[in-house]
């Protein structure tokens, strides 16, 4: 199927039904947006206004995305919403479900499945929940109707029409999160762009069904971002009474090496070599304070979200999963 007999078909299909919605074609920067894509690449201005003006503005999304951000959570707390017993059964049967898959993307990428197990866990609960909302509605609505972020959900709109051209699908099928995020791993169309493989080889990159694409794309991700096989994530640390508890959790990115935090007095025994890249950081718990060095490796979780508390809860709940499979490969 070809993307324009996509488009003209499905728009023809729901036109009507959503004629009680505003669509963007009278908007100054959609209609900006329309002539940028016509003389930058080829697509058809008749075309890309009659899709802006079904390409609805939805208010719910605009309401989601300058929703005070939650207070910020203890990991205590945190680490409840992923550390379930549901979200760790779900990782054991999506990893026997997909075992084969899984060991594929870690030979070819160096990415260990418990993580991708993990991030897939995190983001949509094994494709559970990969978002309601049409990811054309969604990014033209924050691409036109948001200006704090305009610029970034403009260029993710691009991208979008780009990849539905490329792999000719309709654009107005596709579903995400208010977002516009996609799939099994919830990638941004540049992110699809970038870093999503068809790791089947059936000629098609499907992050939505397909199992199989989703674990290699974000294997992918993780190898692009930097990831290192066979290095440890993150080791625990107990500071010294003198350490320099000024380098902690001054950033996400490793800004000294294993030994120099030994010398600022945060010392481990784990297996780790002092020229690995590394910084220290803490976590509120039950018990208190309790520190950890973050590698190379927990800084490419942040590269999917950037947050430690997210980056911890995507490690610990792919070691709880290791666990409760009893070890089996």
């Amino acid at each position: 199927m070809k993307w324009t007999t996509g488009l003209m078909a499905g728009l023809g299909l729901v036109l009507s039904a959503c004629a009680q919605e505003q669509g963007h074609e009278e908007n100054a920067q959609a209609q900006a947006f329309i002539e940028y894509m016509a003389t930058e690449h080829n697509f058809n201005r008749d075309e890309l206004t009659l899709l802006m003006r079904e390409a609805k503005r939805k208010d719910s999304i605009l309401r989601a995305i300058k929703r005070p951000a939650e207070k910020a959570k203890p990991w205590y707390e945190y680490r409840k919403i992923f550390l379930t017993s549901s979200r760790i059964s779900g990782g054991v049967d999506f990893w026997d479900k997909n075992s084969e898959a899984l060991k594929a993307a870690q030979e070819k990428y160096g990415v260990p499945p418990e993580m991708i197990v993990a991030i897939i866990g995190v983001e949509t609960r094994y494709g559970g929940n990969t978002g309601n909302y049409r990811v054309i509605d969604a990014l033209s609505t924050l691409a036109f109707n948001y200006p704090r972020r305009a610029k970034f959900f403009t260029k993710e709109l691009e991208n979008y029409l780009l990849l539905t051209r490329d792999e000719k699908i309709d654009p107005t099928t596709l579903k995400g999160s208010y977002a516009g995020a996609m799939g099994f791993g919830q990638f941004m169309p540049s992110s699809y762009r970038h870093y999503a493989v068809d790791f089947n080889g059936d000629g098609h990159i499907d992050i939505w069904t397909d199992t199989e694409d989703a674990i290699g794309s974000v294997a992918n991700y993780f190898a692009e971002h930097g990831w290192r096989p066979k290095e440890p994530i993150a080791v625990i640390t107990e500071p010294r009474p003198n350490a320099d508890m000024t380098v902690v959790n001054d950033d996400l990115k490793p800004k000294w090496t294993v030994g120099q935090l030994e010398e600022k007095g945060f010392p481990t025994t784990a297996q780790v070599t002092k020229d690995m890249p590394a910084n220290v950081f803490s976590l509120e718990t039950d018990n208190g304070k309790q520190y950890w060095i973050g590698l190379n490796n927990f800084y490419v979780i942040t590269r999917y979200n950037h947050s430690r508390l997210y980056a911890m809860a995507v490690y610990e709940l792919g070691q709880e999963i290791i666990k409760a499979r009893g070890g089996r490969s």
